[in-house]
């Protein structure tokens, strides 16, 4: 199993877990890239933003699917990973359910296929998905929330910390705030989360993790929270 779970930046901030990313893959087959967790989505415009995304990882080519009906006709050993982009979650794991695609998934990954989720595409690796109700809504009506559980037990939450430019410094802090109080209650009726800021990915590799990043990160356990360091 190895899998990269971003806390949801871009450009600069991952850089380094895109570097990784390089290190480990098979230079001689595409990336697949899923950008269906957008909601109404240029998915033309989604599919130029990857390419500058991924420009320093050494592929012929990145190929994208828009549906996970799309998905599950294809076949994904051709590829030498997964990139599976941002947008709502409940979205994303609805789609993965309804089509097949999530049992596809999940077998690639445990033959050691190779996974880089950005965002919700991270959140979905966890236990429950509900961690991220604090800044997604369940449009679709998703009734099973539970995730790939790639971190045994623990449930992953993106974003955090992050300021946004589009907020005045008092919003961000606020927000981040409501973001804490929403991840304290989860934790102590659900189970603990992983809560991590853009800066950060977390590569999981087999039984080993490493935090590619320069940020904190938090643990939310039992009601409580404890800061990490990369």
């Amino acid at each position: 199993m190895r899998i990269f779970l971003c806390g949801g930046g871009d450009g600069v901030q991952t850089k380094d877990a895109c570097r990784r990313l390089n290190d480990v893959i098979d230079h001689t087959k595409p990336i697949l890239y899923l950008p269906f967790a957008m909601e109404n989505a240029d998915y033309d415009s989604c599919h130029e933003w990857v390419l500058g995304e991924l420009r320093c990882v050494d592929v012929p080519d990145i190929e994208m699917v828009k549906s996970a009906e799309e998905l599950d006709g294809t076949n994904v050993e051709n590829y030498s990973a997964i990139f599976i982009g941002g947008g709502n979650t409940y979205k994303l794991l609805n789609d993965l359910k309804a089509s097949g695609s999530f049992e596809k998934i999940k077998a690639y990954i445990e033959q050691d296929g190779i996974v880089f989720g950005g965002s919700a595409g991270a959140i979905i690796f966890g236990y429950d998905i509900e961690s991220c109700a604090a800044m997604d809504q369940n449009k679709v009506g998703l009734k099973d929330t539970k995730g790939f559980d790639a971190l045994s037990g623990y449930s992953v939450f993106a974003h955090y910390t992050n300021g946004s430019s589009r907020l005045t410094e008092q919003e961000n802090r606020e927000r981040t705030e409501r973001y804490t109080e929403k991840l304290l209650r989860y934790s102590q009726e659900r189970g603990p989360v992983i809560a991590m800021p853009e800066e950060d990915t977390l590569f999981l590799n087999g039984d080993h993790f490493e935090m590619i990043g320069s940020r904190p990160y938090y643990c939310f356990e039992g009601g409580k929270r404890r800061e990490m360091i990369p």
